[in-house]
């Protein structure tokens, strides 16, 4: 069984800048700067935004949309009595804003999905969506994407970026289910009388306008004024405010879309993004995408959903074992269960499963390490892929020298707890080309899909830049139902 490489590299570009708040150390510098400017003639105003425009107008798009909304952010230390121009308005919202070049340091760790849109193509070609893990300064990762065609041959063609990126709107006060909310909170040791005095002033869904409105109303009464409650206020607050969603415009090119980290949760960093696209019962679909936050010191599994890559949904996952890396959500629910690999301990593979899709409190143990070229540790490299042979997985094994290989396991797929076949070789591993990076000897992946015959596997070479490998899919499946 051989495993061909398509010698099509995607490299970080650190042209693809996204605009976004500066913010300075300190309010008193804050207000210096805002002094500065207002002290500015007229023409001086105009002189010099002039100068930022012809610098920066072109590396974005809707620029002065941008500088007005961040004027409006920090307008509160603006004297309400002057009559500010909207140059002026705009040059104090230049001043508090910075690029940020979001792949700057690496584009990796890929995910595969079918576009929502296959119209227009020859005949057995399909369009896909690729997610990217983009790193840039301070090694903060966010979600990118490309948009391909593989045709009938398999040839992998990726469109030509947009050379925009472009932040979505935020639902600035988004609903929460009273039931659901307070499973997180009991989840997050949050549960006491305080939280269940506000809850129960709360409606069956609520707001985040509602639900601060009545934290802070609480917090006023003389038996729940105490700094322990201000502390459980504020772990609500964190909670509530690592679910959120985003929108974006449909005339913006999938490829210029980010989502870049907004909760404190995620503040650090969105990484390894496992797309699937799930079918329900009821035969609907959706694109679910598990991924994990990290905010410097912790991490946090999360879970993004969305219908048309227009409109996202994140929410937090949670229960006792919604924790640690790696999570791959099954593409359709087994027995009535939502599926979900998993790997708790750093070292083994595990199977979860749940009714909701949300709370995961329950883990089976499904594989350990059996090979050399995996002995430190091995984890899922995305979602399982249904066969007719069986659920196809593919792994990730770390070996001596910490060399990260891609293998394959198979599951039953009535009982995907049964491990029923398994790769004694890598399916991929980094050679002479892929082996130096940022993180040197990886090759990685969160997602592969299946097109003819054969396994598309897209790939990250050292955590820098990514590839695509292709595996006859009959040959696989005969490798690994022999052992």
């Amino acid at each position: 069984m051989e495993t061909e490489r398509t010698h099509l590299f995607l490299k970080p570009n650190p042209k693809k800048v996204l605009l976004r708040s500066f913010e300075p150390a300190t309010e008193n510098q804050l207000i210096n700067i805002i002094t500065r400017i207002i002290s500015l003639s007229e023409d001086e105003v105009i002189k010099e935004f002039e100068k930022i425009n012809k610098e920066f107008n072109s590396r974005h798009r809707n620029i002065n949309e941008f500088f007005l909304k961040r004027f409006d952010q920090v307008s509160k230390y603006v004297d309400s009595g002057l009559k500010l121009s909207k140059t002026g308005r705009m040059l104090i919202g230049a001043s508090f804003s910075m690029e940020y070049s979001i792949e700057s340091s690496a584009l990796f760790n890929p995910s595969i999905v079918w576009h929502p849109d296959q119209s227009n193509l020859p005949e057995e070609s399909k369009r896909f969506i690729l997610s990217l893990r983009a790193t840039g300064e301070g090694h903060i990762s966010s979600i990118v994407f490309r948009v391909g065609v593989l045709d009938a041959k398999n040839n992998v063609i990726v469109e030509e970026p947009g050379s925009f990126v472009t932040s979505p709107e935020v639902v600035a006060n988004p609903n929460y289910d009273k039931q659901s909310f307070q499973k997180k909170i009991i989840e997050s040791d949050l549960a006491c009388d305080f939280t269940n005095h506000v809850l129960a002033h709360l409606g069956d869904t609520f707001t985040l306008n509602e639900l601060e409105q009545q934290l802070d109303s609480t917090l006023t009464q003389s038996q729940f004024r105490n700094e322990k409650n201000k502390l459980i206020a504020d772990g609500i607050h964190s909670l509530s405010r690592s679910e959120y969603e985003i929108f974006y415009n449909g005339d913006q090119p999938l490829s210029e879309r980010i989502i870049f980290p907004r909760s404190s949760a995620e503040s650090n960093g969105i990484e390894d993004a496992r797309f699937v696209q799930f079918q329900d019962e009821d035969g609907s679909e959706q694109y679910y995408a598990t991924y994990t936050a990290y905010n410097g010191m912790r991490i946090q599994s999360q879970l993004l959903e969305t219908k048309d890559f227009l409109h996202f949904k994140i929410n937090k996952l949670s229960g006792s074992e919604a924790k640690n890396k790696g999570m791959a959500l099954f593409p359709r629910k087994i027995n009535g269960m939502y599926v979900m690999l998993s790997r708790q301990d750093n070292e083994n593979n595990f199977i979860m499963f749940s009714d909701n899709l949300h709370f995961w409190n329950t883990k089976k143990f499904l594989s350990k390490p059996a090979f050399n070229w995996e002995m430190v540790q091995s984890g899922n490299c995305g979602s399982p892929i249904e066969t007719d042979k069986g659920w196809l997985v593919l792994t990730h094994g770390v070996g001596p020298v910490r060399k990260y290989c891609i293998g394959a396991i198979l599951l039953d797929i009535n009982d995907p707890t049964k491990v029923i076949g398994r790769l004694k070789e890598p399916l991929l591993s980094a050679d002479e080309n892929e082996r130096e990076g940022y993180v040197p000897n990886v090759v990685y992946t969160c997602g592969s899909k299946i097109h003819g015959n054969e396994l598309i596997i897209p790939y990250a070479m050292s955590d820098y830049a990514s590839s695509f490998a292709k595996v006859n899919l009959k040959d696989l499946l005969n490798e690994l139902t022999s052992n």
